[in-house]
C-alpha cells in the first residue's frame, strides 16, 4: 500500500469516527432533553395528584366514604406507585404505558367524583374549554394526543406533557434516521414512548 492510499484510509477512518461521535452526541442531547422534560412532567403530575388527594379527603370528610371517593384514592395510590417506578427510567415504553393507564384511571375516577369539573388546555397553556373525556375523542388533528381534562385548574401538567411528548418524538426521530440507526444499535439506544 502506498503512502497516499494509507493517508486516504486514515482520513476515511477519522471521518467515520468524527461522524460516529457527532451522531452519538446529538442522540444523547435529545435523550437528555427528554429526561429533563420528564422531570418537569413528574412535578406537574405530582401537583395534580396532591390536588386530587386533598379534594378526595375533603369529600370523604363531608360524607361517609362513597365508592367514588375510594376509587379516586385507589387510583391515586396506583399513580403514586407508578410515578415512583417510572422516575429511574422514564424513557422505557412499558413504564410510560403503565403510567398513562394509571393516569387515565385517576382521571376517570375523578370524573366520577366531580363530573364536568375537568379543565382542558391547549398546548400553549391557554384554556381550551371545560371538557369531558368523551368530548375529546373526535379531534381533527390526530398527530398529537388530545388534551387531557385535568382536575387542577392549571395548565402546567398539559404543557409539561406536550413538551415531554415533543422531546420524545425528536429523540425517536433521531435514532430512527438511517445512518444514525447504526449508532443507536451499537450504543443500545431504544425508542421511547409518549404519554398519551
Amino acid at each position: 500500500m502506498s503512502a497516499r492510499e494509507s493517508w486516504l484510509w486514515w482520513g476515511a477512518l477519522a471521518l467515520a469516527v468524527f461522524w460516529f461521535v457527532g451522531a452519538y452526541n446529538r442522540m444523547m442531547r435529545l435523550r437528555s432533553a427528554a429526561l429533563q422534560a420528564y422531570s418537569t412532567l413528574d412535578g406537574a403530575l405530582t401537583r395534580q395528584l396532591e390536588f386530587v388527594l386533598a379534594h378526595a379527603s375533603q369529600r370523604e370528610a363531608e360524607a361517609a366514604a362513597s365508592r367514588s371517593v375510594v376509587s379516586v384514592q385507589a387510583a391515586a395510590a396506583q399513580l403514586q406507585i407508578l410515578l415512583a417506578a417510572t422516575r429511574p427510567r422514564p424513557l422505557e415504553p412499558a413504564r410510560i404505558a403503565a403510567l398513562s393507564t394509571a393516569l387515565h384511571a385517576l382521571l376517570g375516577a375523578w370524573q366520577g367524583l366531580y363530573p364536568n369539573e375537568g379543565i382542558s388546555f391547549d398546548a400553549d397553556g391557554t384554556l381550551s374549554r371545560p371538557a369531558s373525556l368523551e368530548a375529546q375523542k373526535d379531534r381533527p388533528d390526530a398527530s398529537e394526543p388530545p388534551p387531557i381534562a385535568w382536575p387542577e385548574p392549571s395548565a402546567a401538567a398539559e404543557i409539561a406533557r406536550r413538551q415531554f411528548n415533543q422531546a420524545v418524538m425528536q429523540y425517536n426521530a433521531a435514532i430512527g434516521q438511517l445512518p444514525a440507526q447504526l449508532v443507536a444499535w451499537i450504543m443500545q439506544l431504544r425508542r421511547a414512548a409518549c404519554l398519551t
